[in-house]
């Protein structure tokens, strides 16, 4: 993926009809007065400018700004009560798809949204705002509040699903290279990688779709019924991501299970081959201990032909012990 570069404060003013403006910091900081329309500020909160920003001129209370600015974070919504009316604060997660980084390093989108306001703020640019940006240019803007932070959640969605078609892949090949090999090479390391990946996206995909559920049931008089149906529609796709990650996890185990069972059936192979071998020679062992004791009367000690004698001793002893256990299905 291309990499992102947003300025520390990037500001839009929304007519509400599909249309959209680049403005000032100055008029971001307070809420739209035009009919229909709301403001947009995304802000970079660890620099310089988009800190001192939320600080002093964002209008917000000390709460939000804590809560936008917060080190650590999960996907929540949570309804607050201020200046500007009744809103909600939101936090949603995105796979990281920037060049070199791991996809379940997720990164966060932060948003305080009402009726005619929305702040973000983001540590590390997220490619699901630069495809708002895009619908913006193309003329195509989010017409509410409640449209733009439904169409986030489903770009979120739509960045998602190809990593977990991938991981999906992945298994796929794991399962067919198991079936084909019994000593698959590297295979548990590999294996590894995917459960560890499925398990952290997972982590906060069911939290998500927690959050985006909680906001298209609160009574916000600001969300219409469309809005509400599109925030469900976010909801069942981050679900089924969220099942699919449980399928893959649940995959991952039985394949492990399987390496596992491989793994044992290989060594239990071993062990008969060699119980077997020490099975053949225990009593050929005993024949030539008991011939070679250093003591009177042993049997041919005179005789020039019994070393042969013995030798067909034990190639008839030999011979026998492997029909016995041929018959009795050791070999």
């Amino acid at each position: 993926m291309p990499a992102l570069d947003f300025p520390p404060i990037l500001a839009y003013a929304f007519d509400g009809k599909g249309a959209a403006r680049e403005i000032g910091t100055d008029a971001a900081g307070a809420s739209a007065t035009e009919d229909a329309g709301f403001v947009w500020a995304h802000v970079g909160y660890e620099t310089e400018t988009g800190g001192r920003w939320l600080a002093d001129a964002s209008g917000l209370d000390a709460s939000l700004v804590e809560a936008l600015t917060a080190p650590e974070t999960r996907p929540r919504c949570a309804v607050h009560t201020s200046a500007e009316g009744a809103g909600v604060f939101i936090n949603l997660r995105g796979v990281n798809l920037h060049e070199g980084a791991e996809p379940e390093d997720m990164i966060s989108i932060r948003m305080w949204v009402c009726e005619r306001r929305i702040v973000s703020a983001w540590r590390r640019p997220l490619h699901a705002l630069r495809d708002v940006l895009d619908s913006i240019e193309r003329e195509q803007a989010p017409a509410s509040p409640g449209d733009f932070v439904a169409r986030v959640a489903l770009r979120l969605a739509d960045r998602a699903e190809p990593v977990v078609a991938a991981l999906n892949e992945t298994v796929d090949d794991m399962e067919e290279e198991v079936l084909a090999s019994d000593t698959p090479t590297g295979l548990r390391a590999r294996l590894a990688d995917v459960r560890r990946t499925a398990i952290l996206l997972r982590r906060y995909m069911f939290p998500q779709r927690d959050a985006l559920s909680t906001l298209a049931i609160e009574d916000l008089p600001w969300l219409s019924s469309r809005e509400r149906s599109r925030l469900r529609e976010a909801t069942d796709r981050i679900t089924r991501l969220a099942e699919e990650l449980d399928a893959i996890r649940d995959r991952a185990a039985v394949v492990h299970d399987q390496i596992v069972e491989q793994r044992g059936e290989a060594m239990n192979r071993s062990m008969l081959i060699l119980a077997v071998v020490a099975a053949i020679f225990l009593p050929l062992g005993l024949l030539t201990g008991l011939l070679g004791i250093n003591v009177g009367g042993v049997p041919g000690a005179d005789t020039s032909w019994a070393f042969w004698a013995v030798c067909g001793l034990l190639g008839v002893a030999t011979v026998f012990q492997i029909w016995l256990f041929r018959r009795l299905r050791l070999m």
